[in-house]
């Protein structure tokens, strides 16, 4: 296992200094952010960002995101065009050392939440969704926008985008669509040794009418059947996916092991159908078994790259909502000290075996 935290580059107030601090950290997940949508990155603006992260004695091995274009999605306009964009930037980020590449193919809008403050019992902030919230919404006045979102549309431009999708797009379209992507794509990683990582919808159903199909077990069989390589895999996240009572996060894990090439380990609190608050890792404080999901992915071989998911806001820190350092740091520390455990009860001959590589 290695122990990851997601950095959003020079203008993150989380800094790298503070981000090696961590212990048991190996790495950040990070990516270019400063590049349109469909536009190949540089090789120059991916090694400099390699070596400010290695500059500070830490890894860069996992991408997140390369955005997918929406004429990707919808099967349209220059899509070949920048899935050959998409296989260009690749081959530069293998180059680079890069190993897994998390990516979504969500309509539009990426996570999606109805509150980014919501204050807690405890006196923390964090983010919640309420389905009654999320439907008084209307996307198509275009005032729209969360943290970490990879979009940057004019109100006329989202609204032509949402029609689209709306007049022309179905579930069934959409898996035509991403099987047309992976089977262009996969074998440029199957070349280079890159590893594809799915993110599920996040919450998994539909928001503002568009469709989502990345959402519990079936859709995940469907997507690895798409095309057999295991560099078609998955990012496991427990946040997205375990707001479904019906999933079940640690069966899940077992039953795609060697696929899953990144894991998002956090807790949510569902409050009731649909709607949920993001809690501290602990798993006390949520609906999932966090010591449970570790046992999983040590149960599959641990050989995968792990952080901790969005957090609180505790102590007064002030930043991007989600994505503070005090809760996430305490998250993963919390899951380095499970790990330990986990390993220790179950293997002989330990040694320092328990540390993240």
């Amino acid at each position: 296992m290695k122990l990851t935290m997601r950095w959003y580059g020079e203008s993150d107030p989380v800094t790298l200094e503070k981000l090696r601090q961590i212990p048991g950290l190996t790495g950040v997940v990070s990516a270019i952010y400063d590049v349109p949508v469909g536009k190949a990155w540089s090789e120059e603006s991916i090694f400099n960002l390699k070596k400010k992260i290695n500059d500070a004695n830490l890894e860069w091995e996992v991408v997140e995101s390369v955005p997918v274009h929406e004429d990707i999605k919808l099967g349209c306009g220059k899509r070949d065009e920048y899935i050959e964009n998409f296989c260009i930037t690749l081959r530069r980020l293998a180059k680079a050392g890069v190993k897994v590449v998390c990516y979504n193919f969500m309509p539009v809008f990426d996570w999606t939440r109805t509150e980014l403050k919501h204050i807690l019992p405890d006196g923390s902030n964090a983010l919640i969704y309420i389905e009654k919230e999320a439907q008084k919404i209307d996307p198509m006045e275009g005032d729209l926008s969360l943290p970490g979102w990879d979009i940057g549309y004019t109100k006329e431009e989202l609204v032509n985008l949402i029609k689209k999708y709306n007049t022309e797009m179905t579930e069934e379209k959409l898996w035509d669509n991403i099987k047309y992507f992976l089977e262009k794509i996969i074998p440029v990683c199957d070349e280079v040794g890159i590893k594809m990582a799915i993110h599920p919808d996040d919450p998994p159903w539909s928001v503002f009418g568009l469709p989502r199909i990345i959402t519990d077990t079936k859709a995940l069989e469907k997507l690895c059947s798409l095309v057999p390589s295991k560099n078609n895999g998955l990012t496991l996240c427990a946040g997205a996916l375990g707001v479904l009572k019906s999933n079940n996060i640690p069966e899940m894990i077992r039953k795609f092991g060697d696929r899953i090439h990144f894991g998002h380990v956090r807790n949510i609190l569902i409050t009731e159908e649909k709607c949920f608050e993001e809690s501290a890792h602990y798993t006390p404080c949520g609906s999932l078994d966090v010591y449970e999901i570790m046992k999983a992915y040590h149960d599959i071989g641990g050989d995968v790259y792990i952080r901790p998911d969005h957090g609180r806001m505790i102590w007064g820190e002030e930043g991007k909502p989600g994505y503070g350092l005090f809760d996430r740091a305490l998250g993963l520390t919390y899951l380095n000290g499970l790990w330990e455990a986990i390993v220790k009860e179950t293997e002989k001959d330990v040694d320092k075996k328990y540390l993240p590589r």
